[in-house]
């Protein structure tokens, strides 16, 4: 029913709104629950017992999320008196938030419920699980002042090693999408503490390439890589297209993907943390692998020859083309106006 959907939606837009307009803890985790709750119907809409499995998993974790994210704000109420955001003193409760948050959001080593939930929904309920559901973490994250230097660090540098590691040997594209995530979140994580406005900065450019790269497996209704390889028949210049944007997820200049890393790379240098960079930078080239391992059954594989009948055999898709047009050409040509783009960034 189109009606329900759209009251979804507004419930998704009201939890997140909510938790950006809040300064007390009570009100950021009551918009938190309302997003979870609002895409749990989304995410269960499919009968399927996969779609029912990961809604039971997302459900599961987000909730142990929530209950420890508010048994440290009462924690740090009790202890400071303070029920203000920006007012978290005691070490306990700051870690207990920073550790609820990014179970949250997947961060490893709390991430193994991402893989497993995305691989059971539909691209565009994937899509919003993705990116939307990051907002309101995000805003918290950049709101607690971390206590604990190392376990930033720790997260992030983690994530984005598990995050390349976990998807070398993945067919299944949503589960690569779920383990590009990971990395991407690890990468914000790591420089969050230095330079917020970087983190800013790559979560907004991960939103853009993200949402490219599942209206690209959403035009062709490709799940897995041997569906994607029969995409040159239905959408010839899409299939040229797709190795740019996959490349720009990996980085590479002159696209997109390389500002946030090149910047975040650079910001780690200038703290003194050249291993770390060095490290991160690294992992950078296993999920540059599997991104590669993509583009080439998409482009350079021939269509198979014994199961065409599974497969979505030059069947036109009928979604509309601009959004993906116009998110496809922001994931390839940014690099050139970042300057502009780190202007507009607030301090």
């Amino acid at each position: 029913d189109p009606y329900i959907i759209a009251t979804l939606l507004f419930s998704l837009g009201l939890g997140t709104t909510i938790t950006f307009a809040s300064s007390h803890w009570l009100l950021a985790w009551m918009g938190l629950e309302i997003n979870t709750l609002a895409i749990i119907p989304l995410m269960a809409r499919n009968h399927h017992p996969r779609a029912v499995e990961a809604t039971t998993k997302y459900f599961l974790t987000q909730a142990t999320a929530a209950a420890v994210l508010l048994f440290a704000s009462v924690f740090n109420a009790w202890v400071t008196g303070q029920w203000d955001i920006s007012y978290m003193t005691h070490p306990l409760p700051n870690t207990l938030i920073i550790l609820a948050l990014s179970l949250k959001i997947g961060l490893a080593p709390l991430h193994t419920w991402m893989p497993e939930v995305l691989q059971g929904l539909d691209l565009t309920t994937g899509l919003i699980l993705s990116t939307w559901q990051k907002l309101a973490p995000f805003y918290l994250f950049l709101q607690v002042a971390p206590m604990n230097h190392t376990l930033l660090i720790v997260l992030g540098l983690f994530s984005t090693l598990v995050g390349g590691w976990g998807g070398l040997n993945q067919t299944q594209l949503r589960k690569i999408l779920a383990y590009s995530s990971i990395a991407h979140l690890g990468w914000m994580i790591l420089v969050l503490q230095f330079s917020p406005r970087l983190t800013l900065l790559a979560l907004l450019t991960y939103f853009v390439m993200t949402f490219s790269l599942f209206m690209v497996f959403k035009f062709n209704n490709s799940t897995t890589l041997n569906s994607l390889t029969t995409s040159w028949a239905k959408a010839p210049a899409l299939t040229a297209m797709l190795p740019l944007i996959l490349l720009s997820l990996g980085g590479l200049p002159p696209l997109t993907g390389f500002l946030p890393k090149w910047m975040i790379l650079l910001e780690l240098t200038k703290q003194s943390l050249a291993l770390i960079a060095t490290l991160a930078a690294l992992s950078a080239l296993l999920s540059l692998f599997f991104y590669l391992r993509v583009s080439y059954a998409m482009t350079l594989t021939i269509s198979p020859n014994n199961t065409t009948g599974t497969l979505p055999w030059r069947l036109n898709s009928h979604l509309p083309s601009t959004p993906l047009a116009l998110a496809a050409s922001l994931t390839t040509c940014l690099l050139p106006i970042a300057p502009a783009t780190m202007a507009l960034l607030p301090l």
